[in-house]
């Protein structure tokens, strides 16, 4: 029998001789050419295997061979901002090998990983950060001087549109302009359509203004012009400015003391590869930013025609595009999540939606198809969404902030600051909490409980089943003097039956599940069903337990809290997060109260303090040790020898 389409591999001559970027430096421009149409075949048939983001990485696999090409990487230092469109960067760098292993459990990471390749200068997975880590690195490679062994290193970040619509890509270009380094940024604009029409007239101009003869007459003149009065010096910059951004466009980017080359198209190796080479050659000091205008999915029609789809993706199949899609199950939390949002908002106008840049993957494009003038996508700025948000609370809107608890880590000063300092109640809604399977430690949601936790008057629950999850969002829809925020995993639920709208919960009330005598077990989160299951094996090791859904770490329900303490030998804590969590809250207030002068040995159990890297969920969990045989582990473990004789508690 045949393989099936998807299983079929294309022939890669060309790239079967590319080991590691050197093996294609004498490689002529049709050979290159050659190379990234195999390129492209490659990581199409790859990711089909594995899954992954595909479309940002076909749209870059020529702009990756170029660079690989001109620049001596990884002695020049190559920075993929994001990190989701480096698959053919991978391929190119010494892991075709593992490319197949992409997001597997011991393979390849989907992003950039210092620990994983030379090739990979910096790691990156959250955006908007490469002009800053590649202005570090040119500034410390001139203060080196002779020291380093290449002092002439080029520095290049490759950074998405997408990206820079944070404010962090901003602050660097600031910084940048101001700066001496020599730093080359290449803007791949394939989504914001800020490029005026590209064609051989735009590629003549940015080879002509990229040149060595016109960049050394550009400075001569700029070096003249310091002689004259400061009111025509400053004249002739701004004419110098003017004049070729009329031919180019790139006016913002010259304001902020970039020198611009561009637009280019980013497909045309004609146009990539001379550009490419002046930029290395000149002898131009200060930074540089060209700008080339890709296609996401180029060379793969079903990723062109559906770039959302095809951006991150499942299985599939290369010949139809077809997903492989797991059979219907329960609908995801995230789904739930944005069904009970809409519930709310239908019956309070004032409610609405917040997002930085992730409308689907936080479920608010169902919102946003219901209620557009209530839902709002700031673009990848979750500082401006959270302070965004802030703003409406003041004027009596009820904000909900639909942000990745991963992302919620870059926008924590708004939240101390701007939120919880003023009292104001904003709604967070904290997807992917807890681990996450193949996005691996950079997309988990591990520290919000931690960081959150710590905040004065902050109402903080996590959802135990996607009914809780309903019950969270009308909570918080009813909060109107604090913030408020709960957390939610990534996947589906567990197929309760939904009610049409959540019942808002008592504000800092948790509820027992099963009744014991020896055995605490106090979850939050989802972690729940792997209580209920630890009780049951305890339970047939004859030791009564109690199991008990906290809903809220802040504030914490400590009437709860106390009983399970004193009327129990063992009190065990899990949640799906680090160390200083709930069970640091549970753990500060049996402290005070004396409860652990009593006798009482408590077992808080959290994530481990490392990073637990890309696995399927179930293996991530057993490494975290957060299933259910590890919490039977631990109530024995904390009994001792003498378990089963031990009485209950009065």
């Amino acid at each position: 029998m045949p393989p099936p389409p998807s299983a079929t591999k294309s022939a890669t001559p060309l790239l079967d001789r590319v080991r590691v970027p050197s093996d294609m430096r004498n490689l002529s421009a049709e050979q290159l050419k050659q190379l990234a149409d195999e390129l492209r075949a490659e990581t199409i048939q790859a990711v089909s295997v594995t899954g992954g983001h595909l479309g940002a990485s076909l749209g870059v696999v020529e702009l990756t061979v170029a660079v690989h090409a001109v620049f001596e990487t990884p002695h020049d230092r190559l920075i993929w901002d994001v990190g989701h469109q480096a698959y053919p960067h991978k391929i190119l760098t010494g892991r075709r090998d593992r490319i197949r292993t992409l997001r597997q459990g011991g393979g390849l990471s989907g992003f950039t990983r210092r620990s994983e390749s030379e090739y990979d200068p910096f790691g990156a997975a959250h955006s908007s950060t490469s002009i800053s880590a590649g202005l570090g690195m040119a500034v410390a490679r001139d203060l080196k001087g002779g020291a380093d062994p290449h002092p002439d290193r080029q520095v290049i970040a490759v950074i998405g549109d997408g990206a820079m619509s944070a404010g962090m890509a901003y602050e660097a270009m600031n910084n940048a302009g101001a700066a001496d380094a020599n730093l080359i940024v290449i803007l791949n604009d394939n989504d914001m359509s800020i490029a005026p029409p590209v064609g051989a007239m735009s590629a003549y101009l940015s080879r002509t203004i990229s040149s060595r003869p016109f960049m050394n007459l550009r400075d001569l003149m700029g070096r003249l012009a310091k002689r004259f009065p400061a009111p025509l010096e400053r004249a002739a910059k701004r004419a110098d400015e003017y004049a070729r951004g009329l031919l180019t466009g790139g006016t913002l980017f010259e304001e902020l003391g970039f020198y611009y080359v561009g637009p280019i198209d980013g497909h045309d190796l004609d146009h990539l590869l001379p550009i490419l080479r002046n930029l290395r050659d000149n002898d131009h000091k200060g930074p540089v930013l060209l700008h080339v205008v890709t296609k996401k999915g180029k060379g793969y029609p079903p990723a062109e025609a559906s770039a959302d789809k095809y951006h991150g993706v499942v299985k599939f199949n290369v010949v139809t595009g077809e997903q492989v899609k797991a059979p219907p199950g329960p609908p995801s939390y995230t789904k739930v999540f944005a069904n009970a949002l809409v519930a709310e908002a239908e019956a309070d106008e004032r409610i609405v939606a917040i997002n930085a840049a992730m409308p689907s993957g936080t479920g608010l494009d169902a919102f946003a198809k219901r209620f557009p003038k209530r839902s709002f996508d700031v673009g990848i700025a979750e500082q401006h969404a959270v302070t965004f948000a802030a703003g409406m609370a003041t004027e009596g809107m009820k904000p909900f902030c639909a942000i990745y608890s991963t992302f919620l880590q870059r926008a924590y000063d708004q939240v101390v600051h701007d939120v919880a300092l003023q009292h104001l109640p904003v709604r967070f809604a904290m997807d992917r909490a807890g681990l996450v399977g193949a996005d691996g430690a950079t997309h988990a949601g591990s520290f919000d409980i931690a960081y959150l936790g710590c905040l004065p008057g902050v109402v903080l629950m996590a959802a135990s089943d996607e009914v809780e999850l309903m019950h969270m969002v009308a909570t918080a829809a009813a909060i109107d003097d604090r913030p408020s925020a709960f957390r939610y995993p990534r996947g589906e639920g567990y197929g309760l039956e939904l009610p049409k709208r959540g019942t808002p919960l008592e504000i800092g009330r948790g509820r027992v599940l099963k009744e014991g005598s020896t055995v605490a077990i106090l979850s939050y989160g989802t972690r729940l069903r792997e209580a209920l299951r630890a009780a049951e094996e305890l339970g047939a090791r004859g030791l009564s337990t109690t199991v008990a859904d906290a809903r809220f770490a802040k504030p914490l329900d400590t009437a709860l809290v106390e009983r399970l303490a004193r009327e129990h030998a063992v009190l065990v804590t899990v949640e799906e997060g680090s160390v200083g969590g709930f069970g640091s809250q549970v753990m500060q207030h049996l402290a005070w109260r004396g409860l652990l002068d009593q006798g009482l040995k408590v077992r808080p159990m959290c994530l481990p303090d490392r990073f637990i890297d890309h696995d399927a969920p179930k293996k991530q969990y057993d490494e975290a040790g957060l299933n259910a045989a590890h919490i039977v582990a631990a109530a024995v473990s904390a009994l001792g020898a003498d378990a089963k004789a031990l009485p209950a508690r009065a």
